[in-house]
């Protein structure tokens, strides 16, 4: 029984190594009796430690024990293959089920609705309610995920209905979900007014669930009123409402105002100070949020992962490889470096830093990389170059036991398209669709078309602009453009800048690049019409910036710019060096004396 218990803690803490060696031990002790719950508690920790391969071997053990059987035993087999991606073999052990309960059939929804594969989650559902099984409001939640995700507003509706039949409309997961569900169909006003108008008075718990689902549809104008309720009942001293509320204030890019929120709080917790860093990170205010960080570690509690991965994400998107590697450091010494979230984190601040030789380090040397970190490493390596590579270990995803998601395919798509190989993009554009259920967005489209521009094949890229199952924006149009500067498309480029213009009439950079595109076939006169529309519409292209960092000081500056402090001496450098004549370190510590 002590073993029983010890192994519960271990996986309610999420030290799922130690569950595992625990049962190891248990199994080896003739005086233990291995019981269900025991071992679906083993079961539990391969599933939070993706560890598939070990799972199989207590799948197997289950059927030689016969405790296959067990309600317990087969919900944490569900559980588990649905977590390490091996949806099919969650479905056939939740259909092999003899008994199921709520725990089982919320796995294998769950697992269904997060792989994608919405519509067959909801048929689950439906069975489920049929054979009366009572839902609490995470299976709700789930299903209006499924809803939200495949524009099903009826099935939505009456899944609300139910929800407030059975008084769960309280609840933060149902709110929240319900609110993205009708936003998703179009119909963001219907929850917020069915809240307004219900005789029931929301509280706390609900204000922060509403504020929260806000932040996630980013829509600051409700956010913004609900602050306003909130001030006004008294209940912004909760501290759940007042995370909530720099939830949405970060998100929706109003980070003066989140930090006024959060600086006014009588009281942090962990949520708010791990809010209020991955909001300045996602910002892109990097040096904020490690400063922020540090006096996180000073006054605050002690950093989480999450924390420590908005930061290691911001110094990659800001190219700060110095306070990358001051956290990295840190990370190592505190024993977080092998949490998955800390690791893609790592991976992809290495490879944004242009440091893809320590990225790959991490990657190999780590022991339960996730497919987040696959994803981050396949990037990194598709940004430098290196598609071989990146296609390499797209292909060995299989092998690790987990399944490419979106993400990993706009990496491996954009491979593609850097190494020119068409026809092994388009096999993966159709695997995606066809065979892993991933729906195909604006941006998995948008790496075809340049990978079609990429090759030459601009009237095809045109075509699949043309039949795309979303808005055309001036994105996809302006790869299109791009593509015809490279390889000389007049008809084709000026169709494509016609379409950006309409969109954005005095977009200087359409109408330079179109200007080139004509240059570029010696269409003179076109050129001078292009040049006087420009004047006459006062359209100038923005001078494109380059920013350095020396000595903890950034500098920012443009072609010909003369407002630096050291201008004088910059130039002065620049004349020497474009001058073809010899010279040595000493002319130039002479020139800066």
């Amino acid at each position: 029984m002590d073993g029983v218990v010890a192994s519960s803690g271990y996986v309610n803490a999420s030290s799922s190594v130690q569950a595992l060696s625990l049962f190891l031990e248990m199994r080896h002790d003739p005086i233990v009796k291995m019981d269900p719950f025991a071992l679906s508690l083993t079961v539990k920790a391969c599933g939070l430690s993706m560890n598939l391969m070990f799972g199989e071997l207590l799948h197997g053990y289950s059927i030689k024990s016969d405790l296959v059987g067990s309600v317990f035993v087969g919900s944490s087999l569900v559980d588990m293959y649905m977590k390490a991606g091996n949806v099919l073999e969650g479905c056939r052990v939740f259909d092999e089920m003899p008994l199921r309960n709520v725990v089982s059939w919320t796995a294998v929804i769950t697992g269904l609705v997060r792989a994608g594969y919405n519509k067959e989650g909801l048929v689950y559902f439906s069975e489920m309610w049929r054979d009366d099984v009572q839902c609490d409001s995470y299976a709700y939640a789930i299903v209006l995920k499924a809803c939200a995700d495949n524009g099903c507003l009826n099935y939505g509706r009456e899944m609300h209905t139910r929800i407030v039949k059975k008084g769960l409309d309280m609840s933060s997961y149902a709110a929240n979900s319900l609110a993205t569900m009708y936003n998703k169909c179009g119909k963001l006003n219907y929850a917020f007014l069915r809240m307004k108008d219900s005789s029931v008075s929301p509280n706390g718990y609900t204000f922060a669930a509403v504020v929260a689902a806000c932040a996630n549809l980013s829509r600051l104008d409700w956010g913004v009123q609900l602050h306003a309720n909130v001030l006004r009942v008294g209940f912004l001293d909760s501290l759940s409402v007042s995370n909530s509320i720099v939830t949405m204030y970060s998100k929706c890019g109003q980070l003066d105002s989140a930090s006024l929120i959060f600086h006014e709080m009588s009281r942090r917790d962990i949520v708010s100070w791990s809010t209020i860093i991955a909001g300045y990170a996602q910002g892109g205010c990097g040096e904020e949020a490690f400063e922020l960080l540090s006096w996180m570690r000073k006054e605050g509690p002690k950093p989480t992962e999450f924390a420590l991965a908005s930061v290691l994400s911001a110094c990659g998107s800001m190219a700060i490889l110095d306070q990358g590697k001051q956290l990295h450091a840190h990370v190592v010494i505190i024993g977080l470096d092998h949490m998955p979230l800390v690791l893609s984190s790592l991976i992809n601040m290495y490879s944004k830093c242009g440091s893809i030789a320590e990225a790959s380090k991490i990657f190999n040397s780590a022991e339960n990389n996730d497919i987040v970190s696959w994803t981050a490493m396949i990037n990194g390596n598709a940004e430098h170059g290196y598609s071989q590579d990146a296609i390499s270990l797209f292909e060995k995803i299989p092998y690790a036991g987990l399944r490419p998601d979106s993400v990993t395919f706009i990496g491996v798509l954009s491979a593609c398209s850097h190494a020119g190989l068409v026809d092994l993009g388009f096999h993966y554009f159709r695997l995606m669709n066809e065979e892993c259920k991933i729906s195909l967005s604006k941006e998995h489209y948008g790496c075809m078309i340049d990978l079609l521009c990429r090759a030459g094949r601009i009237i095809d890229a045109e075509n699949m602009i043309k039949n795309m199952p979303f808005e055309k924006d001036d994105v996809v149009w302006s790869t299109l453009l791009r593509g015809c500067r490279l390889h000389g498309d007049v008809g084709c480029g000026k169709r494509a800048a016609e379409q950006i213009l309409e969109l954005a009439p005095n977009c200087a950079v359409t109408h330079t690049t179109l200007s080139n595109i004509y240059a570029s076939k010696g269409k003179w006169g076109e050129v001078a019409e292009l040049r006087k529309l420009m004047r006459l519409k006062g359209v100038l292209k923005e001078p494109g910036w380059s920013w350095i960092k020396v000595k903890a000081q950034v500098s920012a500056f443009v072609v010909g710019d003369k407002k630096l402090p050291q201008n004088e001496d910059i130039y002065d450098i620049l004349d020497l060096i474009s001058s073809k004549t010899e010279f040595s370190l000493q002319n130039v510590a002479s020139i800066l004396e």
